[in-house]
């Protein structure tokens, strides 16, 4: 049975985010006087930053993990997707750059980022990430494994802020590149997710032995079932963030030409 009353409070998982939350407090407040002096508070940002260690730990500290490890595909599903979109996006817009871009002057790492950061780089280790997770051995793999768990959902969120970064880098050392490139960048994710959507979806065969055996929380909701609607979450939630992506750039492509 669920327990609703059970969220999670690990050290790792409470102190981690305390600890980013508790950093990004010192950045902005006794720090920026050295780091960006004569600029205000960012309240904006510290909304937005606070948000996406909220939606972090609502999609893996609340009883949708519980769920999501034991009973519901679709459930962990769900989690990805908040680890995807809101916490991944709300992150990056909550670092003013002159927050990142120290971290990103030095000449060691310029190198490699500009690698990883490429929208190139960012497709296809978001792609990778996500189709190497979804394949059954490492699926289930995780939901058996704490520890591995732990790893899988740090990769898909890193992975997402890859995904966002040439649309959403707070960085002027790396910043967002053009209108042009990012449409395409969407485009081309989406067109390069599609094949691991279809898999999902319309696979004749229960793809994760542990939803395949698990109870069934609703009468008449199968393991099936739960496989396409958790396929179909992916396909819509993704076509959507893409797309509602790509609105935003094309207005504010066609607003700088007129």
């Amino acid at each position: 049975m669920i327990d609703w009353r059970h969220w999670h409070n690990e050290p790792w998982l409470i102190g981690g985010l305390v600890v980013l939350g508790w950093l990004w407090a010192i950045a902005a407040g006794p720090f920026r006087t050295r780091l960006a002096p004569g600029e205000p508070f960012p309240r904006g940002h510290a909304v937005r930053f606070y948000l996406a260690l909220l939606f972090f730990y609502l999609a893996v500290g609340s009883p949708l993990d519980q769920i999501a490890e034991r009973f519901l595909f679709s459930a962990h599903m769900m989690q990805h997707q908040l680890l995807i979109y809101p916490a991944a996006i709300f992150f990056l817009l909550g670092l003013p750059f002159w927050m990142i871009d120290p971290l990103l002057t030095p000449r060691v790492v310029q190198a490699p980022l500009r690698l990883v950061t490429h929208p190139i780089g960012c497709g296809l280790i978001f792609s990778l990430v996500v189709g190497a997770w979804h394949a059954p051995t490492f699926y289930d793999w995780a939901l058996r494994s704490k520890p591995v768990h732990v790893v899988e959902h740090l990769m898909f969120f890193m992975a997402a802020l890859l995904y966002w970064w040439p649309l959403l880098s707070p960085s002027r050392l790396l910043p967002p590149r053009g209108y042009g490139t990012q449409m395409l960048y969407l485009l081309g994710v989406l067109v390069a997710m599609t094949p691991l959507f279809a898999y999902i979806t319309f696979t004749p065969d229960i793809l994760y032995p542990t939803y395949e055996f698990a109870p069934r929380l609703f009468p008449g909701f199968s393991a099936a079932s739960d496989q396409l609607l958790a396929g179909v979450m992916m396909k819509l939630v993704g076509v959507f963030g893409a797309l509602t992506a790509l609105g935003v750039v094309f207005f504010r492509w066609y607003r700088e030409k007129n």
